[in-house]
This record gives C-alpha cells, structure tokens and sequence, in this order.
C-alpha cells in the first residue's frame, strides 16, 4: 500500500506539472486580420514593410521587382513563411523564389519547404514556402543560426523570358510560428534581440540622446529573456521523480525490522 501511494503521488505530480508545459509547447494561435494587415512591399531591407505574425499581407508589383517584408521571431519559434503569387492571364514558364534572411542579413536555409518554384506557361498563380530552423537564443559568432530579432522576406522571381517582364501581379504573404519550447532552449541568451537600430539605440543612450528610433515590430508578448524554458519544468519533475523513487526503494527494501533468526543484543 505504501509503494501505491508513493507512486500515486508521482504520478499525480508529474501530471500536474506536465499540464502548462504541454500548454506552453503548443503554438499559439495565428493573430487575426483585423483590416490593417499591410497593402504594399518594401524594395529592400531598409524599407521592408514590417508585419506581425499571423497576418496575411498583400502587395502589387511587376515581374521584376524585388519585393520585402519583415517579421520579429523569438527563440524557441520555428517560423514558417508562405507565400503566393497571382500571376496575369497569359505568361510563358518562370521561376519564383523566396529567401529569408536574419537580423546580421545573413540568408537562412529553409529546413523544408519549396522556397523555389517554376510557374509553367498558363498558370495561375505559385506558392512558395519556407519552414526555418528553430531560433536559438544563443550562438557562436562563426554559426550561421537563427537568432531573435527581425527577419527579412525577399520575394522576387529569378527566371523569365524577357517578354514577361514588367508584367503585373500580385502578391500574398503570410508568417506563422510553432513553439518548439524547451526542447530547443539553450545555455545563454543575447544582451539584445537582431532588430534594426538596436546598435544605434546603444550609442544613444550613452550620449543621454533620443534620436535612435528601434524597430516597431516584437512578439505580442514582448522578447524572451532567454533564462526560461518549460525545461525548467522537467528538470524539477525529474528531481522530484528521484526523490521518490529513493524513498520507494529504500521500503521494499527495508523490511519489517530486525531477523526472528537474531538474537537479542545483551
């Protein structure tokens, strides 16, 4: 009966704890379009139009144009970028590619998705899609991975004939994230989010100015610290599940006392 209740009480405690961090590693739910999603792209990183996650942005252009967006994404996120291009109603074959780019504007690898697609002759439209790698809150210098901050979107198309070009069309972008939670956390964490001006901002503040103005775009639930993880979590039911387990142990093994077969000390 003793062993029962100690594993009992185990189990109840791991439930327990288990509940907000099975909560927490869910994604969030994708920000609604409230009418004020953005109409119109940038033509480089300095003039991305910035959106939020989980807003579906639109934007005309011509075959032709380099067309640029700009998302926050904290640590432990894996975003996925889609987007979709309407092409006009007569065309030949072209190819379409999407590249997303960090805060030091170094290009990211797309851990899966077709980030490069060919539209053939007559076609309507193409979708484009690129799954990045999950962002760490910490990295060596000479690592090319995924840190917090802005993220750049270039879409543009990068084969067509030269009939086609300057040829109307229109453009659907959208970002989402999953919570990859403590299965991703890391030792470490920046001093500061990747995010445009931050640099300035920091020379500001030592010349008492407030000239330096930061990228509006962050999280809905502002930047991680980098020091919290459902890890945490685990680790303490970890800790908790020893304990127990110690004391289990050393019940079965105990025993009722001393032998029968012992005499008594004198």
């Amino acid at each position: 009966m003793r062993i029962t209740r100690v594993l009992g009480a185990a189990l109840l405690a791991l439930g327990l704890a288990a509940g907000p961090a099975a909560a927490d590693a869910t994604p969030s739910p994708s920000a609604s379009d409230d009418g004020k999603a953005p109409t119109r792209a940038g033509t480089s990183f300095r003039t991305a139009t910035e959106i939020e996650q989980g807003q579906r942005a639109t934007a005309s252009g011509s075959t032709g144009d380099y067309l640029y967006w700009s998302f926050p994404a904290d640590a432990e996120q894996r975003p996925t970028v889609a987007a979709t291009v309407k092409l006009p109603e007569t065309h030949g074959a072209q190819t379409w590619q999407l590249d997303v780019y960090d805060g030091l504007r170094r290009r990211q690898s797309c851990q899966y998705g077709a980030a490069t697609r060919t539209a053939g002759q007559g076609t309507s439209s193409v979708e484009l899609a690129c799954v990045l790698r999950t962002v760490r809150a910490w990295s060596e210098p000479w690592a090319n991975d995924p840190l917090p901050g802005t993220y750049y979107v270039r879409l543009t198309v990068v084969d067509l004939a030269s009939a086609d070009l300057g040829q109307p069309v229109s453009t659907e972008i959208r970002v989402d994230s999953k919570d990859i939670g403590g299965a991703a956390a890391v030792d470490g964490s920046l001093t500061k989010p990747l995010v445009p001006g931050i640099a300035v901002t920091s020379e500001a503040e030592k010349d008492g100015s407030k000239s330096a103005v930061l990228s509006s775009i962050e999280p809905d639930d502002g930047w991680s610290s980098g020091w919290w993880s459902d890890r945490w979590v685990w680790t303490a039911i970890g800790g908790i599940l020893a304990a127990l387990a110690g004391i289990g142990g050393y019940a079965l093994t105990r025993g009722s006392g001393r032998p029968s077969r012992v005499p008594p000390s004198v």
